[in-house]
């Protein structure tokens, strides 16, 4: 089954490029959508953070609260990389997991860190969507209400662009309303079919 490692920075783009491949008949595996699985209540992941981060990372449900998580990860670097080290191996297994029970053409993982992960060796190909620094703090604070400061924090917290194009073996570009994204989607769509019937 051929594999295409979907990523890009924050507020790149990624999930309207995974909907368009979806739409054409791709299987989408989305490791955002694992992560909130993987720390529902009584899984082990959800017990290993309340242990290293106290119960102050819990809602009053019990569940995680997801907005405190995120301040704790763009807050500290040190803090970021021990949760990350608790959670990406769970992750990872959730997603080899449903891999190996899903189907369709090829599969799109669509991986926001895998450039800051090294996880290149998940997949057959990177696919990065890509836009200018200055696109993704607009969207940001438009669409998500951050502050310039905040928005900026989360860009530096993430691989810069030029360490991103140089892991990528095909890039969407989505540098702002001009970007055909169907018609980019398309073409590597039909690539990767072509990729995947090959022997």
């Amino acid at each position: 089954m051929l594999r295409i490692g979907l990523t890009g920075g924050i507020a790149s783009g990624k999930s309207t490029v995974a909907d368009l491949f979806a739409a054409r008949g791709a299987t989408i595996l989305d490791t955002d959508v694992i992560a909130r699985e993987v720390v529902e209540p009584g899984r082990p992941a959800l017990g290993a953070l309340v242990n290293a981060l106290g119960v102050g990372i819990l809602d009053g449900a019990g569940r995680l609260d997801r907005a405190e998580l995120r301040r704790r990860l763009f807050e500290d670097a040190a803090t970021r990389r021990d949760i990350e080290a608790l959670l990406h191996p769970a992750i990872l297994s959730e997603l080899e997991r449903q891999a190996q029970q899903a189907g369709g053409p090829y599969q799109v993982f669509v991986i926001p860190l895998l450039v800051e992960n090294r996880l290149g060796k998940v997949v057959d190909r990177v696919l990065v969507v890509d836009c200018p620094e200055e696109e993704q703090l607009r969207r940001l604070t438009a669409r998500d209400g951050e502050s310039r400061e905040s928005a900026l924090r989360m860009l530096a917290a993430q691989a810069s662009r030029e360490q991103r194009l140089a892991a990528a073996d095909d890039v969407i570009d989505n540098g702002g309303p001009a970007a055909d994204l169907p018609a980019q989607v398309a073409a590597l769509d039909h690539k990767y079919r072509g990729l995947a019937a090959s022997p």
